[in-house]
């Protein structure tokens, strides 16, 4: 008989267990889920025999992004269920379980399958027992999901509309910047933040362009460097190499906001930390670092007392000089035993194939620095004599001016050909009619003449127009090689010592030694233009725009020794 009891007990008392959930943290900060909390409540009372055993809620969990096999409080419902611990799952609405159409229907089945009835406080009870029942359940969370699509569609598309037009739209702040109110407000008349830039994160931020950029040194060592001079995060702690590593990629230090594929239409000149160029520096040695070792063009590290960096080689064998180190120990008069130390530049495959390289197996680090060092002050000398800017961008205008007038020219005798065609169309007709003096075979023949020179034309307008567009281009890049080859003319003499290295190892392409310390220098290619355009006179028969040589150094060199 207490076995028949308990059982009529169990049957008009039922479990319930709800669940409450909001996708973001802006509804939890509008009080979504007491909301939803006090209508579930107040459901329960109305129903008869309904008792509350456990409330779950879930906050800032997206039901369309987030699957269920992920969701903690899923997961524990679904072990309260096989358990037998309630009886009966409640939720506000529906899209409160989920908003997947590929799975959330499937949650809900589950439920049901382990005697769980599922119930919206807003929706009423989702039942199984027909396949209409089957099919509606299906199509509720089809049309969540599109919701949901929609929705993120909506949002996105107008972030998208805010960030093109220089609004900050949320996020982590970047470092530089700080939040301040400017008066913006949304469309419930709340007040919103705008970026500004801190003056005080903004001098590390260039701090660390300029270390990257004009020193030469990699993320871990910018870190340990601001760590060396007191420069902290926000919370105090090191400033990691992977910030560092995002500050270097991130285009908003140029003034361009950006929020996934959307960005700020104009420069916004208020948020901007550091200068164009400056910036597509840094991006260009990222990608030349990301390159494999035989193919990059810009060092790894600037470390060590050497001026050349990956670029000097074998003048015998052509193979790569590497940099060892090697000690020599020596007792002074006191008895005292010191080491030095001495730096040289390694023909490994010399040493590794005797006999196959007829040179030496090293070179001395710093007579073969000091040479290439002379060298270079050499040509910063004769760069500093060049021609001023003005002078250059007018003789680069008059080239492009010229090719225009070719162009012109060309589409003028083009159009009168195609004239021309028309004409001897039209007397054909009239060779069909028989109302023409001319006969079919001298047509054909002045015809096909007129076809060969429209294609010729053709031909020549294609290449005009490529030859137009890459001294237009070139205007800017020349402008850009003028001011890099005059900045490093100008610093070269007072910067640091890793500064010189990176201007080196881009201002020169590769230092070819040989016995007694031969060298041949080959330059960068935009130095080598720029020199046999604006340094060199134009010898009689050269091709204006021929390949730049390999420039040979060894008179020079004995010169400078």
């Amino acid at each position: 008989m207490a076995e028949t009891i308990v059982q009529v007990v169990k049957k008009i008392v039922k479990r319930v267990v709800c669940l409450y959930r909001v996708s973001t943290v802006g509804q939890v900060e509008k009080d979504d889920i007491p909301m939803q909390k006090q209508f579930c409540r107040e459901f329960c009372q109305r129903q008869e025999g309904w008792e509350i055993v456990r409330e779950l809620s879930e906050k800032g969990v997206s039901g369309f992004k987030v699957s269920a096999k992920k969701r903690d409080k899923i997961q524990e419902i679904q072990r309260m269920a096989l358990a037998g611990e309630f009886d009966i799952l409640l939720v506000f609405m529906f899209d409160r379980l989920g908003r997947k159409d590929d799975e959330t229907p499937f949650v809900v089945e589950w439920f049901v399958n382990q005697g769980i009835e599922v119930w919206s406080a807003m929706e009423g009870q989702q039942r199984f027992d027909t396949h209409v029942d089957k099919l509606l359940n299906y199509i509720r969370y089809w049309q969540a999901s599109g919701e949901s699509i929609k929705t993120s569609a909506r949002v996105k598309t107008r972030i998208g509309q805010l960030t093109e037009q220089g609004y900050y739209t949320g996020g982590i702040v970047p470092y530089g910047y700080r939040l301040v109110n400017k008066g913006r407000t949304n469309k419930r008349n709340k007040e919103v933040p705008d970026l500004a830039i801190d003056p005080n994160e903004a001098e590390v931020v260039k701090v660390i362009f300029q270390k990257y950029v004009c020193e030469g040194y990699g993320g871990q060592r910018i870190c340990r460097y601001l760590s060396e001079q007191g420069y902290h995060n926000r919370k105090g702690g090191k400033i990691a190499t992977t910030s560092i590593n995002r500050i270097l990629k991130n285009p908003l230090y140029i003034g361009i906001l950006c929020n996934g594929e959307s960005k700020s239409e104009e420069v916004l000149t208020e948020l901007q930390i550091i200068d164009v160029e400056l910036f597509e520096r840094a991006q260009t040695m990222l990608q030349e670092r990301a390159k494999p070792q035989e193919k990059r063009d810009v060092p790894l590290t600037t470390r060590g007392q050497s001026l050349l960096v990956r670029n000097i080689f074998c003048g015998h064998c052509g193979r790569r000089l590497t940099l060892t180190t090697c000690g020599q120990r020596y007792r002074k008069k006191d008895g005292t035993v010191v080491t030095k130390s001495y730096a040289r530049y390694l023909c490994s495959y010399n040493t590794q194939h005797p006999g196959e390289c007829s040179g030496p197996a090293s070179y001395g680090t710093a007579k073969l620095d000091s040479l290439v060092d002379q060298i270079i002050r050499l040509q910063f000398e004769r760069i500093q004599t060049a021609p001023p800017q003005d002078l250059i961008q007018e003789q680069r205008g008059r080239e492009v001016e010229v090719a225009k007038a070719k162009l012109n020219l060309l589409n003028i005798q083009y159009q009168q050909k195609q004239k021309d065609y028309r004409d001897l169309q039209a007397e054909t007709l009239k060779v069909i009619r028989g109302a023409s003096r001319l006969n079919v075979d001298l047509l054909n023949s002045v015809a096909e003449e007129t076809t060969a020179q429209i294609s010729e034309l053709e031909q020549q307008i294609a290449a005009a127009e490529t030859e137009l567009r890459e001294l237009v281009s070139g205007a800017d890049q020349v402008k850009r090689d003028y001011a890099q080859l005059m900045n490093w003319a100008t610093l070269y003499d007072n910067c640091s010592f890793e500064a010189k290295k990176m201007i080196a190892a881009q201002f020169i392409k590769a230092v070819r030694v040989k016995r007694s310390y031969e060298l041949e220098i080959e330059f960068n290619v935009s130095f080598s233009e720029f020199q046999r355009l604006y340094l060199e006179p134009e010898k009689e028969g050269e091709h204006k725009r021929g390949p730049a040589p390999l420039l040979a150094f060894e008179e020079k060199t004995r010169q400078a020794v």
